[in-house]
């Protein structure tokens, strides 16, 4: 049998017969599947960022703020060698509790890596670089988690 072909508006021709795409796991899988709260995969990060000795950590509770996660948590690392450590640090650890990883960024040169956990986004920066985006003030830290 056939698939009925037409047109779109600009002229090129498309089938109508059904695409099996491979689908990629989404955040909200992610969320949903996870057996640590939201809470727990902030402490976990925390942890594994003091075990890597990570300076100003800060954690934002985004909460009603976005939808994209609940916490961001933000941290300094003295030197670009320093913050892949952080990260790798953040990576380890939640691979060893058995989070999903849904993306690390900005490892090649290390200046901003971030490390997607879904309820967790994990920022790890210079301090200049840090400075200059200012993460802290354009998500406010009056929803600042304890």
């Amino acid at each position: 049998m056939r698939a009925k072909s037409r047109y779109n508006g600009g002229g090129a021709k498309f089938s109508e017969a059904a695409i099996t795409l491979k689908k990629s796991p989404s955040r909200a899988d992610a969320q949903s599947s996870g057996q640590h709260s939201p809470e727990q995969v902030a402490a976990l990060v925390k942890d594994a960022l003091d075990d890597a000795k990570a300076n100003d950590v800060q954690t934002i509770d985004v909460r009603g703020k976005t939808s994209i996660t609940d916490y961001m948590i933000i941290a300094s690392g003295n030197s670009s060698r320093h913050v892949k450590t952080l990260a790798d640090s953040v990576v380890s650890h939640s691979k060893k509790a058995g989070l999903e990883i849904l993306g690390v960024e900005g490892g090649s040169n290390a200046e901003w890596v971030l490390v997607d956990l879904a309820d967790v986004l994990v920022h790890l920066m210079l301090p200049r670089t840090r400075s200059f985006y200012n993460l802290e003030g354009l998500w406010s830290l009056e929803g600042r988690a304890a």
